[in-house]
């Protein structure tokens, strides 16, 4: 093909006035592109290629603009080298593969090219390095590898190179030296290896460099930032060694400086002082000594100063205080001692202060709780010995509390209880006495973990605790605590580590799962526990019992027997049972077959709506449901069905696929929790209108809504011929999530979020579906015989697994998954993304795979505007931070729901 056009072009420049031949090459070029590309978006009439869009020519129809960013495009761009008058070339964000074309080289009057965001493979053309006039040149997030071409030095005009993210290896080239216009160097995210060159600290125009995650070894070049205007120097996670250069910091220009995760040693340069405009400076996980510089003080539009893992030592600089605009402080894991500068308290802005792994001394300073931004504190691991003051709360935007591994003594004060939004409370390994302060059960957040372990508390453990149904961890061993585990605790149905070992317990372990399923040694050390999982109640066989062994083994042995032939009796039984069901079954079919009337028996129904009492025929319900024609969907608790009264009022009958007393037999409390449901007034929810229960199975009934569930619109497309816009699939999520925020308002955690179970009104407006199986069919109760997994494949959270507990944060991370289907109209579970892969690993491992946020997206939509696709890089935000493994990183439905609107808004 694209010989073809170029042997019409070369008839062209024979067959046209010379007035017209450079527009006749466009025109020929513009229609051999639309053929290569598969652009649907462009007119057939190639006359008209001037008025395509993100095509623009100049006054002789010459094209000197092509602006395709995003357009789903793929193929071969080998004929853009025809358009000799191009100036602009922007072709980022699509599927184009294979080599970058060397035929790009002729085009001489090109000022900006723009690749990035493809899959180009092979190395960097060589032939790059002819366009002299060149200005900009942009071939990130590729799967370029080989080295950098050193013909790229011949580029003089160039100000922009970005390399970022490929499979670049070998050394940055001397050769580049020449590119002395040169303002943005970027370079990380490849294999390059070597030192970095001394030229690059000789590019007086540059301002930024970034060659962080490569290979590169040596020491910073000397002259780096000494006659450059450099603002951006970015180069973490490489092996270099040596001190940080004073030139970088010396003309004070500087606003980022991030070098963690090398091996630099020496101390931080005195003239950091002088960058007044720095914001943020990170050299963690290195090498560093000495003291921090006095005149970090000076440092005023300092936002981040990390400097954690290194050998710094001294007191810890009061002058941090002047840094107004702090926001992190992080001196972890060094060798500062003294005592925690009072001062800090000024930082109002600050919101988290980790001093961890140090030997700082004395007490708290009351003056820190000032900082009332302050969301994490982490004075762990040091040697802190004062007490804690009860103006701690005083914090209200508290989220994380470690101070463990100290010499904390005193009692923890009740005012604990006011820290209302911690998330983690460390305080094990310390000097604590007293009693456990009863007010920790109102910190109703607390998730991740709870750890009083290794002090001195005593008495009883409050069964207020028992409140902390969000919380992972339990911590309380050795201590001298007494008495027994309160029943209460079983409200902690998060639970998945407890431990109470080596304390003064007595009394029965509670029968709840999260210390049923704990090891023995969660309890050891407990002369008075009894119940599983201790064999007995001292947690070890006692002499007398290791004498009898035998007497159980003989008694173990009878029992066995006892029940091999119960067991055997039962099948035998139920094989008798099930021949007779099926007996049955066939003569109800021949009576079916023979015109005679063979009505279920219906134990109770109800309609909870006056207007529709007598238009439901609870009899015709149950009927349609025993046609798979009706069949509409079936989810993990229910299947669903079409009915049609006699009335001609249609409604969906929604089958429990799982009976027990609960149901059939306690018929008021079902009725109650029905009625419960259908009194909660919110759009977006799916309300039930009725029940019916007859022989052993219950019907609830619902309106009947035409445009099915949003799983059917969102993958069933072909079939139905409908498409979701951007526009509505982002309503949908809204109301969704809206419709999920206000049940878990009102205390109810659904069992199984997922796309399937939620439908759409005439007017595509959601409703959440199910929501009576939570409190009819509670697995974390034990109300019901169903599976012993809630949930839809594909939608359950990880931590499902460990606990077998559905919470709030598990219904977050399901919605995640529903928002990766609204973006990606892809399914949950498909074997395209490979082997153990689902949904959110596919995407979650997307950077891994050298993919941009913009691949992620159905092009269909993010290809269709700009704002479109803005809006919906927001949303996968939203959805990689749903979806995130720890249950505790999630955010609650009601931030979901506000980050969604805010979306939208912008």
């Amino acid at each position: 093909m694209n010989g073809f056009w170029v042997v019409l072009s070369l008839f062209l420049l024979l067959s046209e006035t010379p007035n017209a031949i450079t527009g006749s090459v466009d025109q020929a070029a513009m229609a051999a592109l639309q053929i290569e590309l598969g652009v649907t978006f462009w007119t057939p009439n190639v006359s008209d290629y001037c008025s395509w869009t993100g095509v623009s020519c100049n006054s002789d129809q010459s094209v000197e603009k092509l602006k395709l960013s995003g357009q789903q495009l793929t193929g071969n761009i080998s004929s853009i080298s025809l358009l000799k008058s191009l100036k602009f070339l922007d072709l980022s964000s699509n599927y184009l593969n294979g080599q970058i074309p060397s035929a790009l080289g002729f085009l001489s009057d090109l000022e900006f090219l723009d690749l990035s965001g493809n899959k180009f493979t092979n190395s960097v053309p060589p032939e790059l390095g002819n366009l002299r006039s060149l200005r900009s040149l942009n071939l990130s997030n590729n799967l370029l590898n080989g080295g950098i071409p050193s013909e790229l030095s011949s580029l003089n005009q160039l100000e922009s190179l970005n390399l970022n993210q490929n499979r670049l290896t070998g050394e940055i080239p001397e050769d580049l030296r020449g590119l002395e216009k040169l303002q943005e160097l970027q370079l990380s995210g490849n294999g390059l290896e070597g030192q970095i060159p001394s030229w690059v600290g000789n590019l007086t125009n540059l301002k930024l460099f970034l060659a962080y995650e490569n290979k590169l070894t040596g020491k910073i070049p000397e002259n780096f930032g000494l006659f450059s205007e450099l603002r951006i120097l970015n180069l973490h996670s490489n092996h270099l060694e040596g001190p940080i250069p004073a030139s970088i910091l010396s003309s004070g220009k500087l606003e980022v400086l991030i070098l963690t995760l090398n091996q630099l040693n020496g101390s931080l340069p005195e003239a950091v002082e002088n960058c007044k405009g720095l914001s943020n400076l990170r050299i963690g996980n290195n090498k560093l000594v000495g003291s921090i510089p006095s005149g970090i003080g000076n440092l005023t539009s300092l936002t981040y100063f990390e400097a954690d893992s290194n050998y710094f030592s001294g007191s810890i600089n009061p002058e941090f205080a002047k840094c107004s605009n702090l926001t992190l402080l992080n001196l972890a894991s060094n060798g500062f001692t003294g005592t925690l500068p009072p001062e800090l308290g000024n930082l109002l802005n600050l919101q988290e202060l980790i001093v961890s792994g140090n030997s700082l001394i004395g007490d708290i300073p009351k003056a820190i709780f000032k900082c009332k931004n302050l969301s994490k504190l982490d004075l762990s691991s040091n040697r802190f010995n004062g007490t804690i003051p009860k103006e701690l709360c005083d914090m209200s935007r508290l989220q994380y509390l470690l101070l463990d591994q100290n010499s904390l003594r005193g009692e923890i004060p009740s005012e604990i209880g006011n820290c209302v939004r911690l998330l983690e409370l460390q305080m094990g390994s310390n000097y604590f006495t007293g009693e456990i302060p009863p007010e920790i059960g109102r910190i109703k957040n607390l998730q991740i973990a709870l750890n009083l372990s290794f002090n001195h508390l005593h008495g009883p453990i409050p069964p207020d605790l028992g409140r902390l149904d969000k919380l992972v961890m339990l911590d309380f061993s050795n201590n001298q605590l007494s008495g027994s585990i309160p029943s209460e605790l079983k409200g902690m149905v998060s639970l998945i580590y407890v431990n109470f070992s080596n304390n003064q317990l007595s009394g029965q372990i509670p029968s709840s799962k999260p210390f049923q399923k704990s090891p023995v040694s969660s309890f050891a050390g407990n002369k008075g526990l009894c119940g599983e999982p201790m064999t007995s109640c001292s947690g070890t066989l006692s002499h007398e019992s290791n004498n009898h062994r035998g007497y159980y083994k003989k008694v173990l042995v009878v029992i066995g027997s006892a029940l091999t032939v119960f067991i055997t009796v039962t099948v035998v039984v139920l094989l008798f049972m099930l021949r007779e069901k099926q007996e049955m079954v066939a003569a109800a079919s021949l009576a079916s077959e023979s015109g005679i009337s063979t009505s279920p028996l219906i134990i109770a129904g109800n309609v909870f709506i006056e207007s529709l009492k007598q238009a439901v025929d609870f009899e015709s319900a149950v009927k349609a449901t025993l046609k798979e024609s009706n069949k509409l969907s079936s989810g993990t608790f229910s299947t669903v069905y079409k009915v049609i009264m006699p009335s001609g009022l249609v409604l969906s009958a929604r089958r429990l696929k799982s009976m027990d007393k609960t149901v059939t037999h306690q018929q008021s409390k079902m009725i109650r929790e029905l009625e419960r449901m259908a009194k909660l007034c919110h759009d977006n929810l799916m309300r039930p209108v009725g029940f019916v229960i007859y022989d052993d199975a219950a019907l609830l009934l619902h309106h009947y809504w035409p445009n099915g569930t949003l799983a059917q619109l969102l993958h069933n497309n072909v079939e139905s011929g409908f498409e979701l816009d951007w526009p509505r699939r982002l309503s949908i999520a809204i109301g969704a999530g809206e419709g999920l925020a206000f049940l878990h308002h009102v205390a109810i955690i659904h069992l199984d979020i997922s796309s399937g179970n939620i439908l759409l009104d005439g007017n595509f407006n959601p409703l959440i579906g199910e929501i009576e199986i939570s409190k009819l069919l509670d697995p974390s109760r034990g109300t019901a015989s169903i599976s012993a997994v809630a949930g839809s494949f594909g939608y359950i959270p990880p931590e499902y697994a460990y606990t077998m507990q559905v919470t709030a944060p598990g219904n977050v991370y399901s919605f995640g998954v529903v928002l990766l289907e609204i973006l990606t109209s892809r399914l949950p579970v498909d074997e395209a993304f490979g082997e153990g892969m689902d949904l959110v690993k596919w995407v979650h491992n997307a950077s891994s795979r050298g993919e941009t946020p913009e691949q992620i997206l159905d092009s269909r939509l993010s290809t269709v505007s700009f704002s479109w696709r803005k809006q919906m890089l927001g949303v996968l935000k939203i959805a990689l931070v749903c979806t995130d493994s720890t249950p505790a990183k999630r955010p609650k439905m009601k931030k979901v729901v506000e980050m969604l609107h805010e979306v939208k808004q912008n």
